[in-house]
């Protein structure tokens, strides 16, 4: 431990995204003083806005799980409780080689939790729901071991359930297939579910039945954008120094005193470097740069094998469309990559969805937000990622008139923007959660430095917010003789 100081004074947060916001404001009440640093502008990282034909919306998250009610206590704490809004009870859609379908109202992650939705029998077909409804008699331990979300779904309702249901959910929301899902990272209670009831629609029922009465989901009139806001004018007010555009090229430890050095540049002011130190260290990064910062002060052993999380494009189109206003999907459809003739993998209906939307858009007018970016695709010159934007704009616009079911000429866009994200999602394979509690068990015994971030967390607001505070709050007890 170092021995300069009677009690650590100053931290560093590298990461203005969500989790590096949070970490920030744990520090600042906390009573540190804080130095943020981002590479990008504005803060906020997924959680972000932009702006077309007038209106602002989501440039990335644009809802929340309401599972747990800790994203709800942190907006309420933030004063924003009072904004929180449910989407429109619509219900999503699926699109499907067979054409579009309605999606089934039970479970979660595209797993049934019942068998008698009728939807479902028109989804599997009948072959596909006799081999989903064996997962009532096999033994509780069929599938029990299985490391993968797709390798437990296949095992106990077989590749039909995981080609219709599964797949395009997964795909759509996590931009990753089943397969390479690992259920302790994502979905663990799914497991402890199958051991308690014996089955696996059992365990999904029972994990959506624990999320509160209505909607799964729920977001924020304005934006979730908002979030982020909030968030930064927080920690103005808690006098913590934010800087953006600034690349953390390195961290240093001083031996003599134990304090941490940032080493940065400026790639937009003629590689200008800048040094910041602080006694306290936070990487609320990707899994790539908090391996490459932390990584030479961890033994090799400690080290996960991290990949690039997926590559996501989100093209947003405003459009004057009359015909769109009976929602014929509802709140949207979540695309199998088995079908043919669109290559989206998820539409959002925003002014279906949400009723804010719609009202600030007004009559006639709608908002859609396309994904694209299958996994697997990444590096191909065929992948939609390597299209250009406007390239996007004209495909995001054919496929919402083939996913919709109502045609959609040029003359009917009103503004379009694409967005695209490339280290915003964790990469959530087999041996990843190993992987995280090896490396956070290392910092452990590095003193003064820690990480944060959806990568160690998990995907989505819940799961940083979750694992946000409590975690900083340790690190702080751990190193307060620092």
């Amino acid at each position: 431990m170092a021995t300069g100081a009677s009690q650590a004074e100053t931290a560093l947060v590298i990461g203005g995204g969500i989790s590096g916001l949070l970490a920030a404001r744990e520090l600042a009440r906390a009573g540190k003083r804080v130095t943020l640093v981002e590479r990008e502008e504005p803060l906020g990282g997924a959680v972000g806005s932009h702006q077309l034909a007038g209106l602002v919306l989501d440039s990335g998250a644009e809802s929340f799980a309401t599972r747990t009610p800790v994203v709800t206590n942190l907006l309420g704490e933030l004063g924003l409780e009072d904004q929180i809004v449910q989407p429109n009870p619509l219900g999503s859609w699926l699109y499907l080689p067979e054409g579009a379908f309605r999606s089934p109202s039970t479970g979660v992650l595209g797993i049934p939790g019942s068998f008698d939705d009728p939807a479902l029998k028109q989804i599997l077909g009948r072959r596909g729901y006799r081999r989903a409804t064996l997962d009532k008699v096999l033994p509780r331990s069929a599938g029990s071991t299985a490391k993968t979300l797709g390798e437990l779904v296949r095992v106990r309702m077989g590749q039909q359930v995981l080609n219709q249901l599964v797949t395009p959910v997964v795909s759509g929301v996590f931009s990753t297939h089943p397969d390479k899902l690992e259920i302790a990272t994502i979905a663990p209670r799914l497991l402890d579910g199958l051991a308690q009831y014996g089955s696996l629609a059992a365990a999904s029922a029972a994990q959506r039945a624990a999320s509160p009465a209505g909607s799964q989901v729920a977001g924020i009139e304005g934006g979730m954008n908002r979030l982020s806001e909030a968030l930064v004018d927080e920690l103005l007010n808690l006098r913590v120094r934010l800087v953006s555009g600034f690349d953390t090229i390195a961290v240093d430890r001083d031996p003599s005193d134990g304090r941490w050095t940032a080493i940065q540049r400026q790639p937009h002011s003629g590689e200008r470097a800048a040094v910041i130190s602080a006694d306290l260290l936070v990487v609320a990064t990707d899994a790539q740069t908090a391996v490459r910062l932390l990584g030479p002060y961890l033994p090799a052993s400690a080290l996960p094998a991290v990949k690039p999380g997926p590559e996501v494009a989100l093209v947003s189109l405003v459009l004057d469309a009359p015909a769109l206003d009976a929602n014929p999907r509802g709140t949207g459809l979540l695309v199998s990559e088995q079908a043919t003739g669109v290559r989206a993998k998820a539409l959002t209906h925003a002014t279906a969805k949400w009723s804010w939307v719609a009202d600030r858009a007004g009559e006639g007018r709608h908002v859609i937000r396309l994904s694209y970016g299958r996994a697997g695709q990444e590096n191909s010159p065929l992948s939609d990622l390597a299209l250009h934007d406007d390239q996007l704009v004209t495909l995001g616009l054919h496929d919402a008139g083939r996913l919709l079911g109502v045609p959609l000429s040029k003359s009917s866009l009103v503004a379009a923007d694409v967005v695209r994200w490339r280290t915003a999602l964790p990469s959530t394979g087999p041996g990843h959660s190993q992987g995280v509690a090896a490396f956070r068990s290392a910092l452990e015994d590095l003193d003064g430095a820690t990480a944060v971030g959806a990568w160690v967390a998990g995907t989505g607001l819940v799961a940083i917010v979750t694992d946000t505070a409590p975690h900083i709050q340790r690190f702080m007890q751990r190193n307060s003789n620092l």
